[in-house]
């Protein structure tokens, strides 16, 4: 991991609110082997049950739902804006039908736990599963977010223990 500094989640110093949001990240499960990767916009950054954690949101049709079904660990991978055009082609692109990896010109690298991220990425973070659960329309007490669920496919929400953080 060239180029990568490994320091504690308290050590982060970035706007998670406009990273994830405005900069989007890749949510990238599964082995080197066999992998797929997705732009989200929808996570999360804190603390819950005395461990800093992630959590993230991934739609059961999505490829890398299936991979991040299979493992326990996943990462999310932050870039510059130079790497815009990327994430909008692993965000509309299934990794199911199109070779993500042969048009995105990103250099996968393994991970202490055997997972995968990236090498163009400024922040990684690697991430072991500590809870899942389904979403419902039942669930939501503001019923406005619904609208977001027109088709009915609603995601999984998984939250995640931030294990190791790399930053250039």
């Amino acid at each position: 991991m060239n180029g990568f500094k490994q320091i504690t989640p308290e050590e982060l110093s970035d706007n998670f609110f406009r990273l994830i949001a405005k900069d989007w990240t890749l949510i990238t499960a599964g082995k080197p082997e066999n992998y797929n990767m997705m732009t989200a916009s929808w996570a999360g950054i804190g603390c819950l049950w005395n461990k800093n954690v992630c959590f993230l949101f991934i739609r059961p049709s999505r490829y890398t739902y299936e991979f991040t079904e299979k493992l326990d660990t996943l990462s999310l991978n932050f870039f510059t804006e130079d790497y815009r055009d990327t994430l909008t082609l692993c965000g509309k692109k299934s990794g199911r039908d199109f070779d993500k990896m042969g048009e995105c010109n990103l250099s996968p690298i393994t991970l202490s736990d055997g997972g995968v991220a990236f090498d163009e990425a400024r922040i990684i973070l690697n991430c072991k599963k500590l809870s899942a659960a389904n979403l419902d329309s039942f669930d939501f007490i503001d019923k406005s977010v619904l609208a977001a669920y027109a088709d009915g496919d609603y995601h999984k929400m998984y939250i995640c223990e931030i294990t190791e953080v790399f930053v250039k």
